[in-house]
């Protein structure tokens, strides 16, 4: 009986713990079905942890941190943005697809095994899909952003009665295209939303070439200059002009431009030609010429350079490859020779720069030029020697390269007289150029010309000035007015510069 009894009561229990069992399963079943309704506790979706969250509710929490606005810091001003202005817009559900896949990617019971051994089922962030406008976005850092906090600069502007400048004060822009993607970043992510703006420094505007060629007036006239003035200025870095003829406070058409005799300038002409028919082969008699004509202006190098050419037909030779170049004004009819024992003229011209009626400067019938004609000269050499583009490798291909150009310019830099233009610079400028100044028939000065590339920190140009008066210029009142002009555009090229 004892035993019989010890069996009952044994199945008793035995069923009680199978009972346990199952009750136990069954709410573990229950727990995990339950379980199966949320994303597991590691998923993360686009960055924000949804573990324990329905799909509904995921999605809610996804499109509060999205919606955040990006701050942004443009110097002391912090601007709260909200992605609607770029268009930012979530894919909730593909990233929500995306996740299910992975909650119920397992089989039921498989699933459910991890979960009683308390195995976290693996799972991997699901990426952010979402779009935004960088065209909304640049238009919104245009017109909100910059528009309000950029600070134009403060222009510069000459000081009156004088040939220097105030500096002006540099501004500061919004540098768009790099807070688009700064910005583009901030808006897919939901914890970086603070961009600190970068900005771009504005130089002081320089005055423009107008408000430049004003001021060359005014110095002309505190002067009392009242002949001709003719003036050709180009900037070497982005091809601006300043071109103008003057008399006696009137402006004087420039097309076509005013013929001036060309006096010593027109040895740049001349050197041109003769590299262009030695094929810048420069003997050593050929460089001692050229050392003479640039270091002393001596005519009778430049004749013997001529010779070297031709020994009749010389001049024209020079006159014809200006023609070539299609600087229709700029020509020699005959060599200098001397005063003293002049030479035949070769050939007259007749160019559309002197047959004006409307200015005479009594030009040489020997020689003339332009300043724009001269002014353009030196700009192929310089483009030639700088680059190998320009006119003159076009003209002469194969008889004129980058080499020979930067070799002019040398021989052009021997011009060192301290008068004229180089007057008006601060020691050490670099000056390649040709000067020139020609007396009439009364012994008197009548012309001064001076053609150069002038090198500075603010940026390298080509100044031409030619000046003509029928009434006897004395030495002293052109060279200042000379200098001055010369300081003026150089300070107007070097404004702000180191």
């Amino acid at each position: 009986m004892r035993h019989r009894s010890r069996l009952f009561y044994l199945r008793w229990v035995s069923l009680a713990f199978l009972l346990g069992a199952v009750l136990l399963t069954v709410l573990q079943l229950v727990d995990y079905s339950r379980l199966r309704g949320v994303y597991p506790a590691t998923m993360k979706i686009a960055g924000v942890p949804v573990g324990g969250l329905s799909p509904r509710e995921a999605a809610e929490r996804l499109a509060q941190v999205y919606a955040l606005p990006v701050e942004l810091h443009y110097g002391e001003a912090v601007i709260q943005m909200s992605p609607v202005e770029a268009g930012f817009e979530l894919d909730l559900e593909s990233m929500l697809a995306a996740a299910d896949a992975q909650r119920t990617g397992l089989s039921f019971w498989g699933g459910f095994w991890d979960y009683l051994w308390n195995r976290q089922p693996a799972t991997s962030d699901v990426p952010l899909v979402a779009s935004y406008s960088p065209e909304r976005l640049r238009a919104y850092l245009q017109n909100e952003i910059a528009a309000r906090y950029d600070q134009p600069p403060t222009p510069a502007s000459i000081i009156p009665g004088s040939t220097e400048f105030t500096a002006g004060a540099p501004g500061v822009a919004l540098d768009i295209e790099r807070a688009v993607i700064l910005v583009g970043d901030a808006l897919r992510s939901p914890t970086t939303r603070v961009v600190t703006l970068t900005t771009r420094r504005i130089p002081p505007a320089r005055p423009s070439p107008d408000q430049l060629r004003l001021m060359i007036q005014t110095v002309i006239d505190r002067n009392g200059f009242t002949g001709v003035v003719g003036l050709y200025l180009l900037d070497l870095q982005n091809g601006e002009e300043v071109h103008f003829a003057y008399r006696n406070g009137e402006y004087l058409p420039v097309d076509p431009d005013v013929a001036f005799t060309g006096a010593s300038t027109i040895k740049i002409p001349i050197m041109v030609s003769v590299f262009r028919h030695l094929s810048g082969q420069i003997d050593d008699e050929t460089d001692a010429l050229l050392h003479a004509v640039f270091r002393t202006s001596d005519n009778a190098a430049a004749d013997a350079l001529m010779t070297r050419l031709d020994r009749v037909r010389g001049p024209l030779l020079v006159s014809e490859d200006m023609a070539i170049l299609g600087l229709n004004n700029t020509f020699m009819g005959g060599f200098f020779c001397s005063p003293q024992a002049p030479c035949p003229l070769l050939q007259r011209f007749t160019t559309p720069a002197n047959r004006r009626a409307d200015v005479n400067t009594d030009p040489d019938i020997y020689n003339q030029t332009t300043p724009s004609d001269m002014g353009t000269l030196l700009a192929d050499i310089y483009q030639c020697a700088q680059s190998g583009g320009g006119a003159l490798i076009a003209a002469f291909p194969g008889q004129i390269t980058p080499a020979a150009c930067q070799q002019m310019i040398e021989y052009l830099k021997e011009d060192r007289t301290g008068v004229l233009l180089e007057a008006g610079l601060p020691g050490g400028t670099v000056l390649a150029h040709k000067h020139g100044w020609l007396t009439g028939g009364d012994g008197q000065y009548h012309n001064f010309s001076d053609a150069a590339i002038i090198y500075t920190p603010g940026g390298n140009y080509v100044l031409c000035l030619y000046i003509y008066d029928a009434a006897p210029i004395v030495w002293n009142n052109a060279n200042l007015m000379y200098a001055e002009i010369s300081r003026l555009i150089y300070n107007y090229f070097n404004i702000g510069a180191p």
